[in-house]
């Protein structure tokens, strides 16, 4: 009975542990590919604690399940786990099962939610920038709308759309527009949104998890500094930096006061700064290390069975 303890304790050790390292580190800022790889593998290394677990004390709690999930192995494996009845295996078993069912209700109510806030925004681009006649609705078309505010957005969807306002227009110079289309494309090809789905659900279930909301705070910080990194290698640290400033000078995003658009300094301050990226070997060492941390609990769980197996 003790793989189930040891699964849960090791999950909660990473839900700890990881995001303190990660935020002392000072590389995710020169890799945020690298950091977004990593808070990945955390997150999915305590949901399969999660899993595993939830598993195990189920086989504990009932003869039925036991059953189904040793049915190939010999006696030997079975014995090797000393899975019995406790009075604490069915209540953790349902518990960790209401959390996974929890979780997928969450997932698949963010996804609806972006949805209709995609099928609104469309709407409205109809409304607001109605096609010319004999003009045909296609991949990556630029939409250009009235504003007096600088923006630009990228609406992903079956016609991926890049909107930008005349006020932006006006302000971005040069090939700041470019890069301002390269960072929004480098959300696109990434599928960022998909990461701030899931990080999002996790977060809005299980709002008292520290590691969830830290996980949903760091994807929406880190895609954007990989989407900055796009549009750097193409048109350069200086032509995006400027960009950001023309898009958010207008909001106070630069004034003393906070405001929701904090990061955007942060953004522009790294740009200029250009520190260097890490070496090759040592990006290689990190994805290497962070894709151990979902195998270690694999290892966790089937250790016994090795070791008769063995």
């Amino acid at each position: 009975m003790m793989v189930p303890v040891a699964l849960l304790l090791l999950g909660a050790l990473t839900a700890v542990v990881a995001p303190r390292m990660l935020a002392r580190a000072d590389w995710p800022e020169r890799e945020p590919v690298v950091a977004l790889w990593v808070w990945q593998c955390v997150v999915a290394g305590v949901l399969l604690c999660c899993a595993l677990s939830m598993t195990f004390s189920a086989a504990a709690a009932w003869q039925a399940v036991r059953g189904q999930l040793f049915a190939p192995a010999p006696q030997g494996v079975v014995e090797a786990y000393a899975l019995g009845p406790t009075p604490w295996a069915s209540v953790t078993a349902v518990a960790l099962a209401c959390g996974g069912a929890w979780t997928a209700v969450m997932l698949t109510r963010e996804i609806a939610r972006a949805r209709a806030r995609r099928a609104r925004r469309r709407a409205e681009l109809v409304v607001r920038a109605p096609l010319l006649p004999g003009e045909e609705p296609g991949a990556d078309r630029l939409v250009v709308l009235e504003g007096e505010r600088p923006d630009a957005w990228w609406l992903p969807g079956a016609a991926p759309q890049l909107v930008v306002t005349t006020a932006a227009l006006r302000r971005l110079k040069g090939r700041q527009l470019d890069a301002v289309l390269a960072h929004e494309q480098g959300h696109a090809q990434a599928r960022h949104d998909w990461l701030l789905h899931c990080s999002g659900a996790l977060a809005a279930g299980f709002p008292q998890v520290p590691v969830f909301a830290a996980f949903r705070d760091e994807m929406h910080r880190l895609v954007e500094l990989a989407a900055d990194d796009v549009a750097s290698r193409r048109f350069g640290r200086l032509t995006i930096a400027l960009a950001l400033v023309e898009l958010n000078e207008d909001r106070g995003v630069f004034g003393p006061s906070p405001s929701v658009h904090a990061h955007v300094p942060q953004r522009v301050h790294r740009l200029l700064a250009a520190r260097p990226r890490l070496t090759p070997w040592r990006r290689l060492r990190l994805t290497a290390t962070a894709a151990l941390v979902p195998v270690v609990p694999l290892l966790v769980a089937f250790v016994p069975a090795l070791r008769v197996l063995g």
